[in-house]
Parts: structure tokens; C-alpha cells; sequence
């Protein structure tokens, strides 16, 4: 039998996983075998960068969290695990799946977005989202053309009103 600091110690384990599972906006897991230290290293660089951190549990571990969370992921954690916590939705998902294009060992499983379990096909849907920064551009974008043929209807209104005097 386990002696009691071990416990304990796995026990911090879990409440960590739980925590991170819960006030994050994405948990994504994805199976890292065959890829090398440094390219972890990078794909750790990657998800730092967009507010993210990538973490390697024990499955047991995992499992025993999630079950306190209520949630179900026992299909997919079998084998190495890693799992990418961030705090907005899509991006921890488009590095994830952008890393997968140029390294092939790097498979996404699952994932947890917004407290709603999300398969793979869900994933790579999320993948193809532009960024937050791009939508703002592409928002930004047609309501200068709405305003633009709407100064051009004015204008043209203008001159017919000026022609008829």
C-alpha cells in the first residue's frame, strides 16, 4: 500500500489537473510519441506564446479528475498524453493542429472546450477559425464598405438633387 505522502502528493496532482481543466477555456489532448525534445520544446515555445502551457499527466491521474469533474474521457486516455490548457478557446487548437501539419507524430485526440467535450472532427473545425485579430480585420472590412457605398449613394443623391434645380 502507498504511504500517505504519496497520496498526498498525488492527490495535489489531481486537484491541479482539475483546476486547470476547469478555468480553462480549451484542454486539448493529444498523443506526442515520436516527437523529440526540442520539437516539444518548440511546441511549448508555440503555446506560450498565444497564453497557453502544455503539461504531461499520469492517465490514472487524469482520470481520477476528470471523474470528479463529471466528465468522461476514458476512450482516449490510453497510451502517452500530453494536454494543452489555454484561456482562449481556439488558439491552443490552431497551434496544436498547425504543429500537426509539419510534424506528423503529433496526433489531437480530444478535447474539453468551454466544459463541453469536443472529438476530433470538432477540432479541426475550430482549427480553421481565424484568429480573433483576423475576424476583427474582416468585421472592420465590411462596415467600411457599407459606409463607402453609402457616402457613394449620398453623393450621387446629391448631384441628381443639384442637376433637376
Amino acid at each position: 500500500m502507498a504511504s500517505q505522502k504519496i497520496l498526498d502528493q498525488k492527490q495535489l496532482i489531481i486537484d491541479e489537473i482539475s483546476e486547470n481543466v476547469k478555468n480553462s477555456a480549451a484542454s486539448v489532448w493529444f498523443d506526442y510519441r515520436g516527437l523529440t525534445v526540442e520539437e516539444l520544446t518548440s511546441l511549448r515555445r508555440n503555446l506560450r506564446e498565444v497564453g497557453s502551457e502544455l503539461k504531461v499527466y499520469k492517465n490514472t491521474l487524469t482520470k481520477r479528475a476528470l471523474d470528479g469533474l463529471n466528465i468522461s474521457l476514458d476512450d482516449y486516455l490510453n497510451g502517452p498524453n500530453a494536454i494543452a490548457f489555454g484561456d482562449d478557446p481556439v488558439a491552443p487548437i490552431k497551434v496544436l493542429a498547425n504543429f500537426a501539419k509539419e510534424h506528423s507524430a503529433l496526433e489531437l485526440r480530444v478535447g474539453i472546450i468551454d466544459g463541453e467535450v469536443s472529438g476530433i472532427d470538432e477540432l479541426n473545425k475550430l482549427a480553421t477559425i481565424p484568429s480573433r485579430e483576423g475576424l476583427l480585420t474582416m468585421l472592420a472590412g465590411g462596415m467600411i464598405g457599407i459606409v463607402k457605398d453609402l457616402s457613394i449613394c449620398l453623393s450621387l443623391y446629391g448631384e441628381q438633387l443639384e442637376n433637376n434645380e
